[in-house]
This record gives C-alpha cells, structure tokens and sequence, in this order.
C-alpha cells in the first residue's frame, strides 16, 4: 500500500475477530518494521512487551483494562515501554557500524545530553515510543490489519504485573488484528489553517 494511502486508512478498531491468528513471519515482519523508527541518538530505547498468554490477557481486560474486547480479542497485542537509561548501557552499540569518527563525536555527546536531565530522559523516552508506535500501525494498515492504540487501562497496575524495571516507562499499547467492524466516522478534523503557525506565535 501506498504510505500515504495508509496514513488515511489507519483508523483505531475497536473489534477484531478472536480467532485470527499472525503468522510467526507476518508478527516479525511487523516489528523489524517497527524497529526502523528514529531515535534520538539512534538509542533506540523502545521495549516492546508482547503480551501473548490468554490468560494474562483476560486478567488485564477485567481487572485493569476497563473490559475492552480489543485486549483479548486482538491477534497481537503490544505493549510499548522503553528503557530511560539505554543512554548509558553500553552506548557505543548503537554506532558500531558508524564511521569511527562520527560514532566517537555521538558516543560522547549522549552522557552530557542526558546525564542528570530525567525530564529529558522520559520525554525522549516517550518521544521514541510515539514514533515506534505509528511505524507499527502504519506497518500493519499496509499489510491488510487493522489496529487500535490504547491508553485506557490501569498502567501503574500493569507496570507492576509485568514487573516493569525502576529505569522504564510504560506508554500505551497497540492491537493488532483482523478487524470485524468498520470504525465510526472521523469525529472532527481540525484544518491547517488552525494547526500551523508561520514561523513563530
């Protein structure tokens, strides 16, 4: 599919049919797609829980997922966390295919940019969540899925039942599947002439 034909078809489905499965190829051509998200210094921070058992999947859906059919219901269901400190784990991995220079100059500039900044190092975190997540839906409209971000479950609870590291954020989650239902019209788009500004306020 054309990239900008899936921009305009991906919509949030809320229905899916539960007894579609992925392939094991089709789940792994979904998330090296996803994988080729930008990050701030290349980092790539993102860590993607997929939460695959039934019956943990029921148990979020009852009691911290405000009982939506999509938790269960989904083919695949992601949920997107990302490590605060990957800045500082070994950093030299991200540039290791680099020029020699160019991977000492960015090496070197991420523990400055980051160190002691933890405002800085969630937000990026969740800058790079965004991106990632949109690749994946994107990903996944292009090869005839639908999908479904959500935010509307309990993420302290779900942090814990997944035992979320202290230096990780939780972001949202993603369903992915065969969708068996249209989703409603688009509720309201806001024109150009209201979201973009000339060069300053």
């Amino acid at each position: 599919m054309d990239v900008i034909d899936a921009i305009y078809a991906r919509r949030a489905v809320k229905h899916f049919d539960p007894s579609h499965r992925l392939t094991a190829e089709e789940e792994r051509r979904l998330l090296e797609a996803t994988i080729q998200a930008p990050t701030s210094f290349n980092i790539q921070h993102w860590r993607f829980v997929i939460l695959r058992d039934p019956a943990l999947r029921a148990t979020i859906r009852k009691d911290y997922g405000n009982d939506q059919a999509q938790i269960t219901d989904a083919s695949l269901l992601v949920l997107f966390t990302a490590d605060t400190k990957a800045w500082s784990k070994q950093p030299e991995r991200y540039w290791v295919k680099a020029p020699q220079p160019v991977a000492e100059l960015l090496v070197g500039w991420m523990g400055p940019f980051h160190q002691g900044r933890e405002w800085l190092q969630r937000d990026e975190a969740q800058r790079s969540i965004g991106l990632a997540m949109q690749t994946l839906m994107l990903a996944a409209t292009g090869m005839g899925y639908q999908s479904c971000p959500m935010i509307g479950f309990e993420i302290e609870k779900l942090a814990e039942l997944i035992h979320l590291p202290e230096d990780h954020v939780m972001g949202p989650m993603v369903a992915i599947g065969k969708g068996t239902q249209d989703p409603w019209p688009k509720p309201g788009q806001l024109g150009l002439d209201e979201l973009v500004v000339e060069n300053g306020f």
